[in-house]
């Protein structure tokens, strides 16, 4: 049987916000540590029929960069989806529900910056 391990580093301030984060795939071909300016980590608890969610940014990322982060989150859960139920409508309703998600976030910040 084969191991896979991921480690995560998270450089913390003096109140504990994260400044940096870098992780490192023992099966990645990447010899070094890859830095992260942010990470969301869910894990499935059978037992209790819950998620548990780890969710980490440092300092320096950006609203837009959030943004496209969350945008690509959800088209990547939605392709999950698809591949672990086969439910290809409720997959594009998540996509639609992505490109919406992100379309409104540009709309708002436009407006914002008086565009």
């Amino acid at each position: 049987m084969n191991q896979s391990s991921i480690k995560i580093d998270v450089l913390l301030d003096p109140d504990k916000i994260p400044e940096q984060i870098h992780w490192q795939a023992s099966d990645s071909t990447a010899d070094m540590m890859q830095k992260a300016k942010a990470m969301s980590i869910a894990f499935w608890d059978g037992a209790d029929k819950t998620a548990l969610r780890i969710d980490l940014w440092t300092k320096d990322m950006m609203v837009d960069e959030m943004a496209d982060f969350y945008y690509q989150m959800l088209m990547g859960m939605a392709d999950s989806f698809k591949r672990a139920t086969r439910q290809e409508e409720m997959s594009n309703d998540m996509k639609k529900f992505a490109k919406e998600f992100f379309e409104k976030f540009r709309a708002v910040q436009l407006k914002e910056n008086g565009a």
